[in-house]
């Protein structure tokens, strides 16, 4: 089981990482992040979109923000705007390091029953283990998006946790 300290940790990660992304991200023309380059959600503007989607919808059941609109396949295209995009991503981010600092250790040791669209089924899990899956996809779709940002001539900065430490962001 993860500990609290995982949960603020990871929410600080997630915040610095996507400053990282979206700062080289930026500095591309709009049809260079919108160009398709074989990852699974296609560009570099799609699985951002689909990133924020996903913190959406699990923030949702886990703190009852507003559910994101549509499913898996309409998470690519739910922000078109750049600049919009960049800063609805990063009020996001504040939003998930609030409710790390606030989550109560009890609430991880509990189960949470929730609806996938994706699976059309009911799921009752560890709580502990869906906030770690949560990081987990993140990490997995910034690693992607990473990698179409190197191709595209972009040097992301560092990505080691051990990083944040010595930058005093943990």
């Amino acid at each position: 089981m993860i500990a609290v300290g995982h949960a603020r940790a990871f929410a600080r990660y997630n915040r610095w990482q996507n400053e990282n992304l979206y700062g080289c991200a930026d500095r591309l023309s709009d049809a260079e992040r919108r160009r398709e380059r074989g990852a699974f959600f296609g560009s570099i503007h799609k699985t951002l979109n689909h990133l924020l989607w996903g913190d959406r919808i699990w923030m949702h059941r886990f703190a009852g923000t507003e559910r994101p609109a549509g499913g898996i396949p309409e998470s690519v295209a739910a922000v078109a705007d750049w600049p919009e995009l960049k800063r609805e991503r990063a009020a996001f981010d504040e939003t998930i390091v609030r409710w790390a600092d606030a989550l109560d250790p009890r609430w991880l040791e509990g189960d949470l029953t929730y609806y996938s669209g994706a699976a059309k089924a009911e799921f009752c899990r560890p709580r502990w283990l869906l906030v770690a899956h949560m990081f987990n996809h993140q990490t997995h779709h910034r690693g992607q998006v990473h990698c179409m940002l190197t191709q595209a001539g972009q040097k992301p900065g560092d990505t080691d946790l051990p990083i944040m430490l010595s930058l005093g962001l943990i």
